[in-house]
């Protein structure tokens, strides 16, 4: 694999390196050494797949709060997504600050997050399967999110909002001293 750090400390674009021959290729996607040397967590405790049907499908802006802060490692395994992470750590010379990526099978990207960042994805394409790599098990109770269309995150979106989920929409505003939490994870 190879690693690009982006602007955000610990946000990671992750490539495969494929070898390829006339059947295809093969690809690492993961691999806990590899990682570990980048600096890295590489605990695995959960794998997800978010299915999504039509292109314009906004999901996000979520994190989780301490003590159940995970790391998401998000690959695009069917159609296209314009992936987002957010930090949200106040520690870090970046705070409130955030990168994209596109994501699609073609190009074999996948995004590393950090705890302490929030997530977020908007399809490209109807269809687009996405699975994720957690650190830490789902804690409801920890669940956390910040508007979409937030002013004080500026994310551009590459389109209107064809589907949303009414949590993701009805989100508040971001304020700097609600990631207090957030303290540390950097």
């Amino acid at each position: 694999m190879r690693f690009s750090q982006t602007e955000l400390p610990g946000v990671m674009l992750l490539e495969q390196e494929r070898h390829a021959d006339e059947r295809g290729y093969f690809a690492r996607t993961w691999c806990a050494e590899e990682l570990a040397a980048h600096g890295l967590p590489a605990t695995l405790s959960q794998c997800s797949v978010s299915f999504n049907h039509r292109r314009g499908t906004l999901r996000g802006l979520h994190y989780q709060a301490p003590p159940f802060a995970e790391v998401k490692v998000v690959r695009c395994l069917r159609g296209a997504l314009l992936d987002v992470a957010v930090d949200l750590r106040p520690d870090s010379p970046t705070f409130l600050r955030h990168v994209t990526a596109e994501l699609s099978p073609d190009n074999g990207r996948a995004l590393h997050i950090p705890r302490g960042c929030a997530h977020g994805f908007y399809t490209l394409a109807d269809r687009t399967e996405i699975e994720y790599l957690i650190s830490a098990p789902y804690r409801p109770e920890a669940a956390r999110g910040l508007r979409f269309d937030d002013r004080l995150l500026q994310v551009r979106w590459p389109g209107p909002v064809a589907v949303i989920a009414p949590r993701d929409g009805e989100y508040p505003s971001a304020r700097r001293e609600q990631f207090e939490e957030l303290r540390g994870l950097l």
